[in-house]
């Protein structure tokens, strides 16, 4: 059957084209599994008899055919000697298979999604495979499959389902991250070399140190160059995502879910099915970036309004918790601009500290005698929108409810694990354990018209099982997390939700389907929020990523910024303040007022358009930018991380720009001015009016400033003949 030819139900062999703008996947369904043939640029539909030749198995160098691309589950009994797609048995039997087509249909539209989902049979080991695979408008390519039990009796033990993607030859280096609390996504390249690099997460929960995509791309490849391949398993508890170079030569990247021993046992009818693995292909790591932005922007749950600036009490309070206090924070939160103000952790019962409370989600009568009706009134009066802090899955053993209910405690026995940050993680596979936190919670949602929950999960979940069976619950739990988010959307619809996990720690896009925002990191200081929101923008748009101005001594670092820089960081995301404002001068006071202003007015451009990077030499200077998606005007920053070698920073090409238009170039000046007034001064676009085409700033560049280090510029680009703005 030639490419690009399928009909709508079939159970012939043949290879599918499907194609989005530049990214192009040719899919083989002649065999019992659907291979991909070819991920990367596009092809043309009249190459179909040379395409259909890949089809063909070759021999390996060790004599065993079917050497060359496995299908998208690698299975043995198809010559592939690398890591098995599928693991299981049937007590100890039935540990291999081997899977035989039986049909496969199209799914999608013309214009949209394109897909097909294959089925297949292995009648030895009575387990059927339906696999879909779909390549969507944004280039973005998504997989899954569902295994069944089709015995008549007996379970089936499943022990891993990994999902394949080939790369070709050139991608020769490897980009992932690692990263801790405070300091996330942390950068690490290295060779595509002959074995597997598995990044496995086996924390119950996304993980500060998970690798948010896994790119192989060619030797040297940057933001704005080279053929970049990259994947993202889309689940929040155990999983893995892994880069593999077999003897045969064959590269592979893949993921899927890390299974506990006999975490999952299928009965008869069965079925498991896999988490999302998505692929994304294009030239530099700024084309991989646009794919899931568009992906995430084109999902009818995603955020549309603007995002409101966010004051939250974190750092200005901690568990100090007062009405007065609180209520100044507000006023001042909202005579600065802020339209959303958030009470963090400390509001309920016996919650002085963080070793007691969690679980008794009721407000603590000691510290709210009223209950927080006032507060609520107050930030209402003010203009602004109300959240409030839960920790919903976890339990401090200090708790009415772990007293009550130690057997809700997730443990593998009667032995408790070990705590972390002063708490035990609850099991809400236990139906009433759930429906305990589902009504507290929506409890005060609704009495408080709540706006907006910070939801957190500040440790790992290890040794989770149930402690009444022993039985492993990482899959059943995050389940039921998903359950619990998706039953608080449906009773109120008007809710959002922020993914918090000890700042970033739960970053990945399936809790992005119920969730509006994600916390970057609890670490707000600029110069560390610079790479990790760099990095977190590989995945997710600026409008989904929280970013807030902390005070000038940054609480987890001890470095001292200035405003400027803390605040021009903070306007490439959804901006924020995290700022006891009661210390803060009026000077201060009056230039955030100026920033909150500058965001308010560039949140639109910031929150649709295209993010672009510039790849620069020298490490300690750092551009980047948002242009709108007419290419009609533009936001850059340009930062200065560190002090360099050269004297200069140099010429710095801004991408993304319409090569035809030409743009007036408005430095934003809300402080005292960032530069090194050496004796040559400003570039001269600093202070005079100066008007380029997008195709010379993009081709020769624009002079950097030489600026201090850890500071920032930021600069509008605006179609000219436009209106000089004040500056």
């Amino acid at each position: 059957m030639p490419v690009g030819t399928l009909p709508s139900a079939t159970s012939a062999p043949g290879s599918l084209l499907l194609q989005s703008g530049d990214v192009c996947v040719v899919v083989d369904l002649g065999t019992g599994v659907p291979r991909i043939l070819h991920w990367g640029g596009p092809v043309s539909e009249t190459d179909g008899s040379y395409l259909q030749s890949f089809t063909e198995v070759p021999q390996g160098a060790d004599g065993l055919a079917g050497a060359g691309a496995p299908g998208v589950l690698p299975q043995q009994s198809s010559g592939w000697m690398g890591s098995p797609g599928l693991e299981g048995h049937r007590n100890g039997t039935r540990f291999s298979t081997h899977f035989t087509a039986t049909g496969s249909r199209l799914v999608g539209e013309p214009g949209g999604v394109q897909g097909v989902v294959a089925s297949a049979v292995d009648e030895s080991a009575a387990l059927a495979l339906v696999t879909t695979i779909e390549l969507h408008p944004s280039g973005l390519l998504r997989l899954a499959a569902g295994l069944t039990n089709i015995a008549p009796a007996g379970s089936y033990t499943l022990d891993a389902v990994r999902l394949a993607l080939p790369v070709p030859a050139q991608a020769g280096e490897l980009l992932d991250f690692a990263g801790r609390h405070l300091r996330e996504r942390a950068p690490q390249r290295h060779p595509f070399v002959v074995g597997t690099h598995l990044r496995e997460g086996r924390r119950g929960r996304t993980g500060s140190d998970a690798t948010v995509l896994l790119a192989a791309g060619t030797p040297g490849f940057g933001f704005r160059s080279g053929q970049v391949w990259a994947v993202h398993t889309a689940w929040s508890g155990n999983h893995a995502t892994y880069a593999e170079l077999g003897l045969s030569g064959v590269r592979t990247l893949g993921g899927g879910e890390v299974l506990l021993p006999g975490e999952i046992l299928l009965e008869p009818g069965a079925t498991y099915t896999t988490p999302w693995l998505y692929g994304a292909y294009g030239e530099g790591l700024d084309a991989i970036a646009a794919a899931f932005h568009t992906q995430l922007r084109s999902r009818p749950t995603h955020p549309t309004s603007p995002r409101p600036v966010v004051l939250n009490t974190w750092e200005a309070v901690y568990f100090d918790h007062d009405l007065a206090a609180l209520t100044r924070l507000a006023e001042l939160g909202a005579d600065v601009g802020a339209e959303r103000f958030v009470l963090d952790d400390g509001w309920f019962k016996q919650r002085r500290d963080d070793r007691a409370g969690l679980g008794d989600w009721e407000v603590d009568p000691d510290v709210w005698p009223e209950g927080l009706g006032p507060l609520v009134a107050a930030v209402r009066r003010l203009g602004m929108d109300f959240g409030l802090w839960f920790e919903p899955e976890m339990v401090n053993e200090d708790s009415d409810l772990a007293r009550a209910h130690p057997e809700w405690i997730l443990a593998p026995g009667e032995r408790l694990p070990l705590r972390g940050r002063s708490q035990q993680v609850l099991n809400l596979t236990v139906p009433e354990a759930f429906d305990h936190v589902l009504e507290a919670m929506s409890k005060i949602i609704a009495e408080h018209e709540i706006d907006y929950v910070k939801w957190d999960h500040n440790r790992d979940l290890a040794e989770a099982g149930d402690r009444t069976t022993g039985r492993p619950r990482v899959h059943a739990q995050t389940l039921a997390v998903y359950a619990l988010m998706d039953e608080l959307r449906l009773r109120h619809p008007s809710l959002e939700i922020e993914s918090c996990s000890s700042g970033g720690g739960r970053i990945d896009l399936e809790v992005l389907r119920r969730t509006d925002r994600v916390w970057a990191s609890d670490c707000i200081d600029p110069l560390e929020r610079q790479q990790i929101q760099r990095w977190t923008g590989l995945l997710l748009p600026p409008e989904l990523v929280g970013s807030h101005v902390g005070s000038a001594t940054a609480h987890t670092t001890h470095r001292t910024h200035s405003l400027a820089f803390r605040a021009a960081t903070a306007l490439f995301g959804h901006f924020g303040i995290e700022w006891d404002l009661r210390t803060a001068s009026e000077d201060e006071l009056t230039e955030l007022t100026q920033w909150v202003s500058l965001y308010k007015d560039e949140r639109e451009l910031i929150h649709t358009g295209t993010s672009v990077h510039c790849d620069l030499p020298d490490a300690s200077y750092w551009a980047h930018g948002v242009v709108s998606p007419d290419r009609s005007r533009a936001l850059f920053a340009l930062v200065a991380l560190d002090t360099g070698v050269a004297a200069q920073p140099g010429r710095i090409p801004l991408p993304g720009l319409d090569p035809d238009l030409l743009y007036r170039i408005e430095p934003v000046q809300l402080s005292a001015s960032a530069l090194v007034r050496n004796a040559a001064g400003p570039p001269a676009w600093w202070s005079e009016s100066t008007c380029v085409t997008g195709r010379t700033l993009a081709s020769v560049g624009l002079q950097a400033p030489m600026l201090y280090p850890e500071q920032a510029a930021v600069l509008r680009l605006v179609p000219h003949p436009h209106p000089t703005e004040s500056r």
